[in-house]
């Protein structure tokens, strides 16, 4: 399949509400999505935060026990049921406890296939306050290997991948992807939305014209809850294709607004042309490899990371780099 709808479904986030109560409203929504846009949707990617809300100064463990799910648990089978239901790939962003690393939890981001089977899950690798891989850095690496720490999900609609949130400023990571063979980044998101560019919608744009891959970003319709102003997290969600054209996108409040079709034969023809446009191909890796190497900034978190241990992390690389 090289042509098919997907869309950034704009929810909104009701912290407290239960996420069963999440669940429910999502099914009931990615249903009428595909009733609305039809058979052609094939990819519904979520906000994030979508089942729980984020932690508002909840220490590790608090918020683990609170709102981490298993991931082989319930709340998974419920969600892969939606998405075999509506045959379409789902994208949901939530927190996850792991086995392996008790202590913690994770941001994770998983895409369901219609099959109602995981067929990729993504941990948040940047966070300023919150728990990530890298901060377990050499046990992660011997439990999941690298691929399981850049996932690349080559399926019937092409090679998904996820940037979470403000991972989307992070250049790095979309190019570690996209050199992996993505051709989808799916960017659940919670940010302000603005008339103006954001500069995560900078980023977006930025991101697709580097590495020819299309961007399906979805932002939080709203955040209820919490005493943050509700529409501080609300509209913006958008469809950028592969040379970072705007495809799509939603004004505030639940809105299927932010669909539109991804071209996948189009985009695999520019990554084949060669040019001046063909970015991806024209990537020094040697070059900057040694380079990064020789920079110390962001080093892994000590134990379990509180809000002031990260905190003084970040405030200790400054210091590195910049004296």
């Amino acid at each position: 399949m090289t042509a098919y709808t997907a869309l950034a479904l704009q929810v909104e986030t009701r912290t407290g509400a239960g996420i069963g109560a999440a669940i429910e409203r999502i099914g009931a929504q990615v249903a009428g999505s595909k009733a609305w846009l039809g058979p052609e949707l094939r990819l519904v990617v979520l906000p994030e935060y979508v089942l729980t809300g984020f932690p508002m100064g909840q220490s590790v463990e608090q918020w683990r026990d609170r709102a981490a799910l298993d991931p082989g648990g319930p709340e998974y089978r419920a969600l892969g049921e939606v998405a075999a239901a509506q045959d379409v790939f789902l994208c949901v962003n939530a927190y996850e406890r792991d086995e392996h690393f008790p202590d913690l939890f994770f941001q994770s981001t998983v895409i369901l296939a219609p099959s109602g089977q995981a067929v990729l899950r993504y941990r948040r690798l940047h966070s300023l306050f919150s728990p990530t891989p890298y901060d377990v850095w050499e046990r992660y690496l011997e439990v999941y290997g690298i691929d399981g720490v850049l996932p690349v999900a080559r399926t019937e609609i092409g090679n998904l991948a996820v940037v979470a949130s403000e991972e989307i400023l992070m250049p790095e990571l979309a190019r570690a992807l996209a050199l992996r063979g993505a051709e989808v980044l799916c960017n659940p998101t919670s940010e302000a939305s603005s008339p103006q560019l954001t500069p995560k919608a900078v980023a977006r744009r930025a991101r697709a014209v580097e590495n020819l891959a299309c961007v399906v970003s979805a932002n939080s319709g709203g955040l209820t809850g919490i005493a943050i102003p509700g529409d501080s997290t609300n509209g913006g969600s958008e469809v950028i294709d592969h040379q970072g054209r705007l495809l799509a996108q939603a004004g505030p409040g639940e809105t299927l607004v932010a669909a539109a079709e991804l071209d996948l034969a189009a985009l695999r023809r520019a990554r084949l042309r060669p040019g001046m446009a063909n970015l991806l191909s024209r990537v020094k890796t040697g070059l900057w490899a040694e380079e990064y190497a020789r920079h110390d900034v962001e080093r892994p978190a000590k134990g379990v990371p509180d809000r002031a241990a990260l905190r003084a992390r970040q405030v200790a690389a400054i210091a590195r780099l910049f004296g």
